[in-house]
């Protein structure tokens, strides 16, 4: 093999090593989690654990006091107490749907409303619409 063929092989292995080294870094966003446990989907945008300058996902829900359940607007589920277990339904048992009454629609950067459960029941209590002028009530047709 002569010197020029040799410098042609080492230029075209050096091109591909640095080809192949700056594909390898493509990602592609957005994800959707199912499973046993109260994971749902997933909206688009960076990671929870490095939100982007100045991103939060918001999640829009409304909290029906008198049954304790929550139902996410965008993504149309239902989350209520089962015993002292958390669920989470396309739909509500047959006991729950009936009679959810007057309902606070509030924001939320957490996709598990259910974790401010505590200071929800204390700020709106079932029964309340005209106690609560700063709440934005809605009764239920």
């Amino acid at each position: 093999m002569n010197h020029v063929c040799l410098k042609r092989l080492i230029s075209v292995l050096i091109i591909f090593s640095i080809s192949t080294l700056f594909a390898g870094c493509a990602t592609i966003g957005g994800s959707v989690s199912t499973g046993s446990d109260d994971r749902v989907a997933v909206k688009n945008g960076p990671p929870a654990h490095a939100p982007a300058h100045g991103y939060r996902a918001k999640y829009q829900y409304r909290y029906y006091p008198a049954c304790s359940v929550y139902f996410d607007i965008d993504r149309k589920v239902y989350f209520y107490l089962e015993g002292e277990n958390w669920r989470i339904s396309a739909g509500l048992p047959n006991s729950l749907r009936v009679g959810l009454g007057e309902y606070v629609v509030f924001e939320m950067d957490s996709d598990r409303p259910y974790h401010d459960y505590e200071n929800h029941r204390q700020k709106y209590p079932p029964g309340q619409l005209k106690k609560n002028k700063n709440a934005k009530w809605i009764k239920s047709k």
